[in-house]
């Protein structure tokens, strides 16, 4: 018995530190894992240069899980927002109020190093899916005339390849900057033309140029984040496409520019 007792020691005393070492809490520096769920404000700035501009201010919910750890320092991440703002039109005439909605998600997948005891570095790649609509039917009045609105729903495909750091700073708190390059890989543009009553038909426009990025400067401590981000597009024009009535049209090139304030907390 008192060989046994020796044996069943001995076993204890080789596993409890790596009972101890699965047990601690996660390393600050380490890609956070778990669900996250949060919200956002921002001001957002649409403009299709020398004929219409959309800006106003929009808010938003945002929400991420990052799977547990199967290999060594790779995580898996899935995100999603959706966001909305009543803007102002400028264009042909000036509108106020226009719904404006954004969805987007994204599956990335990355690797985290540690250079440092008190920065780590974690680059990611993955796909992303950008959706929006707005509704911009009714009537504005410019110069004498009147022009109608319509609906337009806009679709981007894209590659996020991102580097986000984290620093290690006093009291828990760590510093988290991220920058992203966003690859345009094809656009669809749905405008609801016969919203308009002028004998035009809906017309779907591809985009196939463009480019993305988007910024962020997070503070993390225990289960909370936050801190302010940007995000930037600037697609080039579509393909052209009949519209009806002999006519022809495509989506021009636009550009959009969005910043402002989040928060998340990880359960």
């Amino acid at each position: 018995m008192k060989q046994l007792l020796a044996v069943v020691a001995l076993l204890f005393s080789s596993y409890s530190p790596a009972i101890a070492q699965t047990s601690r809490e996660p390393d600050p520096l380490a890609t956070r894992r778990g669900w996250e769920v949060g919200g956002q404000a921002a001001h957002y700035h649409y403009e299709e240069p020398d004929f219409a501009k959309l800006i106003g201010n929009r808010g938003g919910v945002v929400g991420a899980y990052t799977f547990p750890p199967r290999w060594n320092r790779v995580f898996f991440r899935v995100d999603g927002r959706a966001s909305y703002g009543l803007l102002t039109y400028q264009g042909s005439g000036t509108r106020n109020n226009v719904p404006d909605s954004i969805f987007e998600t994204r599956v990335v997948a990355g690797l985290d190093f540690f250079p440092g005891s008190r920065v780590s570095l974690s680059p990611y790649f993955g796909l992303g899916y950008r959706y929006l609509y707005n509704d911009s039917r009714g009537y504005t009045q410019s110069g004498g005339q009147t022009f109608a609105g319509y609906r337009r729903y806009s679709n981007y495909l894209y590659l996020p390849l991102g580097l986000t750091v984290r620093i290690g700073i006093e009291d828990g708190w760590v510093l988290v900057p991220t920058v992203e390059a966003d690859v345009f890989l094809q656009g669809w543009q749905v405008t609801k033309l016969s919203d308009t009553g002028l004998g035009y038909t809906d017309v779907t426009n591809r985009q196939d140029k463009g480019v993305g990025h988007r910024v962020s400067l997070m503070f993390e401590k225990n289960r909370w984040t936050f801190g302010v981000w940007a995000h930037y597009w600037n697609i080039k024009d579509s393909e052209v496409q009949p519209i009806g009535l002999g006519r022809a049209g495509l989506e021009p090139a636009n550009w959009t520019r969005e910043s402002g304030i989040e928060f998340r907390y990880r359960f």
